[in-house]
């Protein structure tokens, strides 16, 4: 019997040890994309939604980093590693090269980056199928549109802004093969995603052309064309966050990513001991993109058009639906 009660002791206390060298090893890192936290979009989302919400339940801090440029990506990826924090996120496809150089420089650390593939085995890639959800909401563009002709405003020109426009071009022509889709990208650097004054400009373009609904997925410049559709009457389209309350009954929509509910269960799940490195991807399948219908936009999207869109979101979940991947192709294939 003392045998068995000793055996069970050092059983529980090596379960508690390992707990607690678990729990001192679990130290949790932010790095942030270049926008501002509060940019009512994807940064936003991650802190309020993942963050926030992850420590108010834990009472654990998350560190968070903001970059001011290019070079600190490296540079504060390599302090948090050096500092101890564990797990560290990386909150951007900017962060690519950096991770990379830091995941391999840290081995025993583990890194999680969104939107974008890093293939390291101390490495998480979290993706999103946002052609899904891009292509719903350009369903709902064409079936709302008087005129025909919707437009599309991304931010940095790059694959993944490629795959948005791409997705919501399908969604169009799929509800109206004559549609006409007008695309715009706002630059080709970092600044792309936070002018909403060229935003603005774009957005008027194309309203000017007959466009009578724009979907932006261009950060913080995306605000700039909400303000536009305001200024000509028209409808604007959010992303990533449900962006329907910045402009009621103009916001026809917003192409949702869950990107904070995802980092919060991934923290947890972490917390938990449970990391796996590879590729995890979150679509319409696995509540990882939506569309949003709130009171923000109700009146303006009338029962019929919430089942119409409804079945489209059933049809592709099923695979009734199939639709091109920009990044697959490197182009836009229908």
């Amino acid at each position: 019997m003392k045998k068995v009660i000793t055996e069970v002791v050092i059983l529980v206390s090596l379960t508690l040890f390992s707990f607690i060298t678990h729990a001192a090893d679990f130290k949790p890192a932010i790095a942030y994309d270049l926008t501002d936290i509060f940019d009512k979009s994807f940064n936003q989302a991650v802190y309020e939604n993942g963050v926030i919400h992850f420590t108010k339940e834990t009472d654990i801090k998350v560190r968070n980093f903001f970059p001011t440029n290019d070079i600190n990506h490296e540079q504060g990826l390599e302090r948090l590693a050096k500092r101890g924090y564990n797990p560290i996120f990386a909150v951007s496809f900017l962060y690519t090269t950096a991770l990379i150089e830091t995941a391999r420089k840290y081995p025993e650390t583990q890194f999680i980056i969104i939107d974008s593939v890093v293939d390291l085995p101390n490495v998480k890639s979290i993706v999103f199928k946002e052609h899904e959800g891009s292509f719903l909401v350009g369903a709902l563009a064409a079936l709302k549109s008087k005129n025909n002709k919707v437009g599309f405003i991304g931010g940095m020109d790059i694959p993944v802004i490629r795959k948005f426009a791409c997705g919501y071009e399908q969604g169009a022509k799929y509800i109206n093969k004559d549609i006409q889709v007008f695309q715009d990208m706002t630059g080709w650097t970092n600044a792309a995603w936070s002018n909403p004054v060229y935003g603005a400009e774009l957005a008027k373009t194309q309203f000017a052309k007959g466009a009578d609904v724009i979907f932006a997925a261009a950060g913080g410049t995306g605000v700039g064309v909400y303000q536009a559709a305001k200024d000509e009457g028209m409808y604007a389209i959010g992303v990533d966050s449900n962006q329907n309350y910045l402009q009621p009954g103009i916001m026809l929509t917003s192409m949702v990513k869950t990107v904070g509910i995802v980092t919060y269960q991934t923290l947890k799940d972490i917390q938990a001991g449970k990391f796996s490195a590879g590729v995890e991807r979150h679509g319409l399948k696995e509540n990882g993109i939506d569309w949003a219908l709130d009171k923000y936009n109700r009146s303006i999207v009338s029962p019929t058009l919430e089942a119409k869109i409804n079945k489209i979101k059933k049809q592709i979940i099923m695979g009734e639906i199939t639709i091109d991947d920009y990044i697959t192709h490197n182009s836009c294939v229908y």
